[in-house]
């Protein structure tokens, strides 16, 4: 079997190398992460069988790289390591998907990869139902492309644009495709994000004024690009609205 060690924490990789070693010399470690992205490389890359994923890393954390994974098209098994009390983790429980406590010991990790199961589209609808209310929302968008994999940082993003089958997504440095509908997009960053169209969100965080346009429309400036975004008549009442109230907030704070 193939392995992929995913830990921040070099000690904590070389620890699960070593016991790996010691159940069988059948377990290959054909490589190791220190964050999420290198994960999602070397994983598209090698495609190992099984990768011994950490909850707790930068960039992108354990259950976002999981996520990604089980896009993949021939995605791993995950078993996920982690420091969280055996009380946080009823979530994966629920889940079938396999986990192990730090310190790991030998006879759990073996257990454990006997009965890892490839962590599949469904696998993950089923823990994000069951992970507590705000967890399964993602700090970056994956980009799969070519073979390669790139991460977006979600708060770079200035707006999401659905174009036929696709969504435009928008950063300062140009536009990426990717296939998340906006429906799902508003229903994970909704608290980011207003809806300025049907086929539009923009990020708050971006936005500079609202402007006047031709003719005698509204449009949304956004801060580091020219264009601008118009805002249709049906919404423009509540995008009012909600930049008034953020407004107030700021204020008040």
């Amino acid at each position: 079997m193939k392995i992929l060690i995913a830990d921040d924490e070099a000690p904590a990789r070389s620890r699960l190398r070593d016991l790996l070693g010691e159940i069988d010399s059948s377990l290959i470690v054909v490589g190791e992460a220190a964050d999420g992205e290198q994960a999602l490389r070397l994983a598209a890359q090698i495609q190992p069988d099984a990768v011994l994923l950490d909850i707790r890393m930068p960039w992108i954390d354990g259950i976002g790289t999981a996520r990604e994974l089980a896009r993949l098209p021939q995605p791993p098994a995950v078993v996920f390591t982690t420091a969280y009390d055996e009380h946080a983790l009823e979530a994966f429980e629920v889940s079938a998907v396999d986990y192990l406590l730090k310190p790991v010991r030998k006879d759990r990790l073996a257990a454990a990869l006997r009965r890892a199961e490839r962590f599949t589209e469904t696998a993950w609808n089923k823990l994000e139902t069951a992970l507590p209310a705000g967890q399964s929302t993602r700090s970056h968008l994956c980009i799969h492309s070519h073979g390669d994999i790139r991460l977006i940082p979600v708060d770079t993003v200035l707006y999401f644009r659905a174009e036929q089958k696709y969504t435009t997504v928008r950063t300062p440095d140009g536009e990426t495709l990717i296939d998340d509908s906006l429906k799902s997009l508003e229903e994970e960053f909704g608290k980011s994000f207003i809806r300025i169209h049907r086929n539009a969100l923009v990020a708050i965080d971006h936005i500079v004024a609202l402007e006047k346009s031709s003719p005698g429309g509204t449009a949304l400036r956004l801060r580091g690009i020219p264009e601008a975004l118009e805002i249709s008549r049906r919404h423009l009442p509540s995008v009012r609205s909600q930049l008034k109230q953020l407004a107030t907030i700021g204020e008040d704070g």
